[in-house]
């Protein structure tokens, strides 16, 4: 068993019976929905899910899980995804999928929030081995792009697997990756792209973060927000 098999079964565990449950979306999440369904079927664990894409959506349902629409839901018990960062005060740096809309919805919108990563996914700062992915309007991508080259970034459009095309999300919406200065100090980052008309969502997750499992050679650390 791998280190994100065992971190998402570590994880199935704090699901309780009757819990409305959020599906991530990535290999650490796929392995967590594979293990819900298994507890599900074999062991009558009663839940019902809720899926941040449609690729964790095609899973959970040829897995037998009950799913719930996201326009049917108010909060959630639980919401377990990944990260491609995590920093010691938990903000998180996700969008490599870029399902940024639905993955911060689930995370605001639940009681608790689990964050599954093994030990490569550790930084000290935001931004530390991967871009900053923004999700923009189509047709706002260049005005946004000139306003963050002003906040001192460096980038553009994110393109398909093939390299053919452009990205275009769920929403139909483009992705920036953007690299910013590293003096540029997350908290104001932040805000600066929350304040940045035409930004639809960006893949900077702070305060979110219930805990995050660390799964490392066979064995997995729990840390919890209240003991950061």
């Amino acid at each position: 068993m791998n280190d994100k098999e065992l971190v998402a079964r570590h994880a199935v565990q704090q699901v309780e019976d009757g819990m409305i449950v959020g599906l991530g979306t990535g290999s650490t999440a796929n392995y967590f929905i594979d293990e819900l369904a298994r507890r599900h079927a074999d062991e009558g664990l009663q839940v019902t899910a809720a899926a941040s894409s449609v690729v964790s959506t095609i899973r959970a349902r040829e897995r037998g899980l009950p799913l719930v629409a996201l326009e049917h839901l108010s909060r959630l018990d639980l919401y377990v995804d990944g990260a491609d960062e995590v920093t010691p005060d938990m903000t998180l740096l996700k969008g490599r999928g870029y399902d940024l809309v639905r993955e911060k919805l689930l995370a605001r919108a639940s009681d608790v929030f689990l964050v599954l990563v093994d030990r490569s996914k550790q930084v000290g700062r935001i931004g530390e081995h991967f871009p900053v992915p923004v999700e923009v309007m189509p047709f706002a991508w260049q005005l946004v792009k000139k306003r963050l080259e002003v906040l001192g970034g460096r980038g553009d459009l994110r393109r398909n697997a093939a390299n053919d095309g452009l990205v275009v999300t769920s929403h139909g919406s483009l992705v920036l990756d953007m690299v910013f200065d590293p003096a540029f100090e997350t908290e104001a980052l932040d805000a600066a792209l929350n304040d940045t008309p035409g930004v639809v969502e960006h893949g900077i997750f702070r305060g979110l973060a219930s805990a995050v499992f660390i799964a490392a050679e066979g064995q997995i650390q729990e840390y919890w927000a209240t003991q950061c």
